[in-house]
């Protein structure tokens, strides 16, 4: 059978409220060229900077904005680092899904007690629009996922940015109002490994399964399992390979 749904044992209880996806970040080689493109083909604009001119001394970052979609372009200032370690490595990708809480140390407890790694201990970050607090966990490969509450935040997107008051014109003729979903590329054999976290430390239930009889061609083939959180609004398909006669899309992916 190609999709099953799960058993109502797989549901899981929502101890981690999630109020949606606060942003994604990219880590890439260009920032401003990676901006660009998200604002003339796109239709976002871009309402925040930070880099030297404000202090930053490493990265360089845009923060670009349509309806509820919030995406932020960092790449690195000098050949080291974190972000310019990132980028050779991986080139132009995802290095945070970020969500949005109510308690960033409420979200951090739940999920590092189930076995998260902590990437950020609960933080506090004041700045000339209030405290912006935030707390993150490793998830698969080198992506994180951050816990964002601006409750006492006013400012455009966090305290070290600049808001640009006169931004360049947007694309028009596009409408994208939210991020429907964000898939995670693993391993032969991780899919369940990373069902199976997303379920316990996440509070996430299974939605849907494809197996290597839906999602194929001739020559290339996933799995895929959609894990999504106790209100249904964050949906995380996570894929793995499968064999065919030639590489699967998601080994070349990983490769």
């Amino acid at each position: 059978m190609a999709t099953t749904k799960p058993a109502p044992a797989a549901e899981a209880t929502d101890f981690l409220p999630l109020n949606g996806i606060d942003h994604v970040e990219f880590w890439v080689g260009n920032a401003k060229q990676a901006s660009h493109y998200f604002r003339a083909l796109w239709g976002f604009t871009t309402v925040a900077y930070a880099g030297l001119e404000t202090g930053v001394r490493d990265r360089a970052s845009y923060v670009l904005v349509q309806n509820d979609i919030r995406f932020v372009f960092t790449a690195p200032i000098t050949p080291d680092g974190e972000v310019a370690e990132h980028v050779r490595k991986h080139g132009d990708g995802v290095h945070d899904i970020a969500f949005a809480v109510d308690d960033v140390a409420s979200a951090w407890r739940e999920t590092t007690t189930r076995g998260a790694v902590s990437a950020v201990e609960p933080t506090e970050t004041p700045g000339d629009k209030g405290v912006l607090r935030t707390s993150a966990i490793h998830t698969y490969g080198e992506v994180i996922h951050t816990f964002v509450d601006r409750s006492d935040y006013a400012g455009t997107y966090a305290p070290g940015f600049h808001r640009i008051k006169d931004p360049a014109p947007a694309a028009t003729g596009q409408t994208l109002q939210m991020i429907d979903h964000c898939v995670g590329n693993v391993a032969l054999g991780d899919m369940n490994r990373f069902v199976d976290f997303y379920r316990e430390v996440l509070g996430f239930s299974q939605l849907v399964h494809f197996d290597d009889n839906a999602i194929h061609t001739e020559y290339s083939a996933l799995m895929s399992k959609v894990m999504q959180n106790g209100d249904g609004r964050i949906k995380f398909p996570i894929n793995e390979p499968a064999e065919g006669k030639r590489k699967s899309q998601i080994q070349e992916f990983l490769d």
